[in-house]
């Protein structure tokens, strides 16, 4: 029996991860699974309950309380927190100053990692799941691996065009920060899986950086 398909796209923030990913799992008919938001989820949740995050320890445990939902739609992805659709607060900028800290609890990455292998699991139709370490921890064994990444400038002026015109110069250099946050954490750091292929969408459209990726599964199939 032919296993499902599993497309695990990697990269730091502002790559265009989310965007490229939805379009390939349309592309390609898949299930999608954005693992970021389920760290912002969990962000939330724990700023909701008023847990101290820079305290590894607290939001540990206070992490094991929290239900996550994520829907699997490319084309309508869902993410719930104790039964609240989150899909616009995980998108503050107290979330996203806030998430990196949660992140790296190694507890906190365990209890997703199992949530997202899980949900994995439930997608008998493949799935393409985009993140920070689904090819080197959550689905190593992935058959299609990409690291998709742009220069600093692009991935700011991209994130910056998100958040409504935000200033260029200061986003590039939060994802500066962020970038040496995710590279350096002791648990699941950002990392070109081994096998991973390079998708370089600097100078691509977000079709083109879709149309590689859909190329690179088609060829190992």
């Amino acid at each position: 029996m032919t296993s499902p398909l599993v497309v695990a796209i990697d990269g730091p923030s502002g790559s265009g991860k989310s965007s490229t990913s939805r379009g390939v799992a349309d592309r390609l008919g898949l299930a999608y699974l954005d693992t970021g938001a389920m760290y912002r989820a969990m962000t939330w949740a724990l700023l909701q309950r008023g847990v101290d995050l820079d305290d590894p320890a607290a939001v540990a445990s206070a992490a094991d309380a929290v239900r996550l939902e994520s829907g699997t739609d490319p084309l309508a992805p869902t993410i719930h927190a104790d039964g609240t659709d989150v899909a616009e607060p995980i998108r503050t900028d107290e979330v996203t100053g806030a998430v990196s800290l949660v992140a790296a609890v190694p507890h906190v990455r365990e209890l997703l990692v199992d949530l997202q292998r899980r949900a994995i699991g439930e997608a008998p139709g493949g799935i393409v799941v985009e993140g920070r370490d689904i090819g080197s921890v959550v689905v190593p064994d992935a058959p299609v691996k990409i690291y998709l990444v742009a220069d600093p400038a692009a991935r700011a002026a991209r994130r910056a065009a998100e958040n409504g015109g935000a200033d260029a110069a200061a986003t590039e250099a939060a994802l500066a920060v962020r970038d040496q946050i995710d590279s350096t954490r002791a648990a699941s750091p950002l990392v070109q899986a081994h096998g991973a292929v390079v998708v370089d969408g600097t100078h691509l459209t977000l079709d083109e950086v879709i149309d590689t990726i859909v190329g690179i599964v088609d060829a190992a199939s």
